[in-house]
């Protein structure tokens, strides 16, 4: 959670955000199919060190460029990891149905799973991208699946698509005087529009996977790592969780994807023809930022830690929490309780009760209002009762700022007591802990004789499901075991 307040937090962006987030719990991209992030336009000064970017400069679109990279952390300095993603751009491109187009790569400092490029031939990854990837093949699989949005221009037929849909509806509704028709065909278009994104991404990913062939990687990497997206995403979100796209989501379901990278890799011929480079791979990563970086919060356990904002709590147990751009979310394994924590921007001539009514628009509970002092903190609490929910809200003010917690359960259950104890624990970080957080990163080891899945999970800095995590991060099946002189990833500090 980022120090600054963005847009979504401030006073008036309301229910339906903050709803958005407790009841979808976010992340979507194209490569990641789960990181629906909204992009919120910074000023960003690059240093005269950082990796540039490879290929053609292109004047046309730094604005946007500047932009991505603000809201996605900047950019991640490791040469080695750069160049690799740099020699495999280019081994793809030369492979694919454009090869005298040019393309950028930039790596992005976010343990966000997640790729994307521009149509000018941007190219970006994250290093939780990176994290989650076990060779060469997978990175590679990622990157053709952009580079093919790019060649088949994907983004210019949706925006060509987008403004068409958008003239008939006006035309329909003003010039014709008929606004109800044309609400209709705006519905309509959205509909329209969402199916030709997921057509077009499934064309991705068969162009890809021939492109990947082409190149002389492995065509199956595609699979293995959507595979590992699918339980990563499960991992995090928990059973029960909201984890597949509506019917107008833009991206197909991960498990649709995989049956059709899966197959496209089987036309071109049996597992095991190209290269997966696990090893380059391996040595690449080693050392690479794992995670939240302690300046914008991170999370230990069931403990979140802003170093920067000098606040901490603890949530309840049964709760795994994720620190995203804009707020701090939370949910159960069933699915049945979230929280969410975020900041609102401080009116020193508003009440706490004004503030927390007007960054919530469903109806309170007449009546539940309560003015208190929390840990010393002035602090306002309140209940509000919707069709399926029901939530606990509090505004707590620390020193010059103000921040919101909210809990949700399930059907008519108040969560009152779960709720109680998470607000009591909102604390001020001591000094001393704040500068003995270190950022954890990936460090890869060698298998010996007598290592176990449980005992290199047991040096995991993970403290839910450790044996889980370690698996999934290794691409590894449950019940697998690992192998002398195989190399794997740790989190450690």
């Amino acid at each position: 959670m980022n120090g600054e307040l963005g847009q979504a937090n401030r006073p008036g962006a309301g229910c339906r955000r903050a709803l958005a987030l407790l009841l979808a719990l976010q992340v979507a991209a194209c490569a990641g199919d789960q990181t629906g992030a909204v992009l919120t336009p910074a000023a960003i000064k690059v240093p005269a060190e950082a990796p540039r970017t490879t290929g053609r400069e292109r004047p046309s679109d730094d604005a946007d460029h500047a932009k991505l990279v603000a809201s996605f952390g900047g950019e991640y300095r490791s040469p080695t990891v750069h160049r690799l993603l740099t020699d495999v751009t280019n081994r793809l491109v030369k492979a694919s149905d454009r090869p005298d187009e040019a393309f950028a790569v930039t790596l992005l400092d976010s343990p966000v799973v997640n790729a994307f490029a521009l149509p000018s031939g941007r190219l970006y990854v994250t290093r939780g991208l990176l994290a989650l990837a076990t060779d060469t093949s997978e990175v590679a699989a990622v990157l053709a699946h952009e580079i093919a949005h790019v060649t088949l221009r994907h983004a210019n037929a949706r925006s060509e698509m987008a403004l068409r849909s958008q003239l008939v509806s006006r035309v329909v509704a003003d010039v014709l005087n008929d606004p109800v028709t044309g609400a209709q065909l705006e519905s309509q278009s959205k509909v329209t529009l969402a199916r030709f994104s997921r057509e077009q991404e499934l064309e991705a990913d068969t162009i890809g996977v021939r492109t990947l062939a082409k190149a002389g990687y492995d065509p199956f990497g595609a699979s293995r790592f959507l595979t590992s997206l699918s339980r990563t995403m499960a991992l995090g979100a928990g059973a029960g969780a909201p984890g597949e796209p509506d019917m107008l989501a833009t991206h197909p379901a991960t498990a649709e994807r995989v049956v059709l990278v899966t197959q496209a890799a089987r036309r071109i011929g049996a597992p095991g023809l190209g290269a997966d480079e696990r090893a380059r791979y391996m040595a690449a990563i080693d050392g690479l930022s794992y995670g939240d970086n302690p300046g914008e919060g991170v999370v230990r356990g069931k403990r979140f830690i802003h170093q920067s904002l000098g606040i901490a709590f603890e949530v309840p147990d049964g709760f795994a929490i994720e620190n995203t751009r804009n707020a701090v979310l939370g949910t159960t394994r069933d699915g049945r309780s979230r929280l969410l924590f975020d900041q609102v921007e401080s009116n020193s001539g508003r009440s706490l009760e004004d503030m927390l009514k007007a960054t919530w628009n469903d109806a309170i509970e007449p009546g539940s209002i309560q003015n208190r002092m929390i840990g010393g903190r002035a602090a306002v609490t309140a209940l509000s009762r919707g069709k399926d929910w029901t939530f606990r809200l509090a505004a707590i003010r620390e020193g010059d700022a103000t921040y919101r917690m909210i809990m949700a359960a399930k059907g008519s259950t108040d969560p009152e007591p779960a709720f109680r104890r998470w607000i009591e624990s909102l604390s001020s970080v001591p000094p001393e802990e704040a500068r003995s957080l270190k950022p954890l990163h990936l460090e890869v080891v060698t298998a010996a004789q007598g290592d176990t899945v449980e005992s290199f999970a047991r040096r995991m800095v993970v403290t839910d499901r450790a044996s889980e995590r370690f698996l999934v991060l290794n691409g590894m099946e449950r019940g697998a075991s690992v192998r002398p002189g195989q190399s794997y990833k740790l989190v450690v500090e």
